[in-house]
């Protein structure tokens, strides 16, 4: 449809009909993971799954350096027909067709899944599970499944919140202007790639770590290092800003301190590639209980309206605050965040989906 515009609002249609398809397959594809992965790898794939797509925009980003939009469009759309013809031959996940009762395709999906291995001791797990989590269905007061339900609710909608306005997002689509006010010896479209590579270096390390060190952890070490670099990137354009010398010393001067704001970013992009990105989605096929899966759709919708909100209200905080001050307003929040996950988030890691779904109620106890 992009490719074939031939007006803005056939922009506008392909847009908002790429948005829809892009949240449900954001939504669909950590539940997918966690109810076919084996728990040692789970928190790995899932972080995976998050470095792909940073791969797929860097990739974009270097295509539309040498590509028109409309060619562009036409090398991206090879992305969706790829996936939809892998779907086809992948099974639909066993604890979902044991919970509808197709226990014959169940079996035959785990097999699959497992490359062929005996799979008679877990599905008998799951089916256990499966009856125990039926037994229950009708029996249990309404306060008890809306308190099951808004406690998975509270903290990955909580993960979103702060995710979207760690600066981080806002960064992500103003690199080019950020920067450029910045600095003054560097390109700044250059640093851009840089970052977006660094970024994907630490989503392979996110990957590697998840599963080993662990979620919160992650989100602890990723929330301080983003506080503390957005708030010293903050003060960098702050002082700065206080040096009105436009002599050929004083731009000298701030030419050699260029590497002081890039690393500050980079920090930021790390940090954020490495814990709160991935472990935000993560959480989504964690913790909520099988019978309500589909309210993690939720957690995606808040996480994309922060994303709108918070790209959209960049300009207006810098103009109101100044570049430094909207900075200095993100750190504050991701130290928020850090006391959020002290607090509320559980650890995960190496839990089986019924040993989830059991933590999951004492998140606030």
């Amino acid at each position: 449809l992009t490719v074939v515009a031939s007006n803005v609002y056939m922009l506008y249609a392909a847009s908002l009909l790429g948005g829809v398809c892009t949240a449900i397959i954001a939504v669909v594809t950590p539940v997918y993971i966690s109810e076919i992965a084996h728990p040692d790898i789970r928190g790995c794939l899932c972080a995976l799954s998050k470095l792909s797509s940073n791969i797929g925009m860097l990739l974009s980003y270097l295509l539309g350096a040498f590509l028109n939009w409309r060619q562009l469009a036409s090398v991206t759309a090879t992305a969706p027909a790829c996936l939809f013809l892998a779907v086809l031959l992948i099974p639909e996940t066993p604890s979902y067709l044991l919970y509808r009762g197709r226990d014959t395709e169940a079996e035959a999906s785990l097999t699959w899944l497992r490359s062929g291995r005996d799979v008679t001791r877990e599905l008998t797990t799951m089916k256990a599970n499966i009856a125990t989590l039926r037994s229950q269905e009708g029996k249990e007061p309404i306060s008890v499944a809306f308190r099951d339900l808004i406690r998975p609710l509270f903290v990955t909608c909580g993960l979103m919140v702060f995710q979207k306005f760690s600066g981080a997002n806002a960064f992500n689509f103003y690199a080019v202007s950020i920067l450029s006010e910045t600095f003054v010896g560097l390109d700044p479209y250059r640093a851009a790639v840089v970052v977006a590579f660094v970024q994907i270096c630490a989503g392979m390390a996110s990957s590697a770590l998840v599963d080993t060190v662990g979620r919160r952890p992650l989100l602890v070490f990723s929330n301080m290092l983003m506080s503390a670099a957005l708030a010293a990137f903050g003060g960098y354009v702050y002082l700065k800003g206080l040096d009105t010398n436009e002599d050929m010393f004083a731009r000298q001067r701030w030419r050699q301190s260029d590497w002081v704001p890039l690393f500050c970013i980079l920090v930021i992009e790390i940090a954020f590639a490495l814990g709160v990105s991935p472990i935000s989605w993560l959480y989504i096929g964690e913790l909520f209980p099988l019978k309500h899966r589909g309210f993690g759709a939720l957690a995606a919708s808040v996480s994309y309206a922060c994303s709108f909100a918070s790209v959209k209200s960049f300009v207006d905080l810098q103009l109101a605050l100044g570049l430094y001050g909207a900075f200095w307003l993100y750190s504050s929040l991701s130290a928020l965040a850090l006391v959020f996950t002290l607090l509320f988030v559980p650890e995960t890691k190496g839990l089986s989906l019924q040993e989830m779904q059991e933590q999951h109620k004492s998140v606030f106890i």
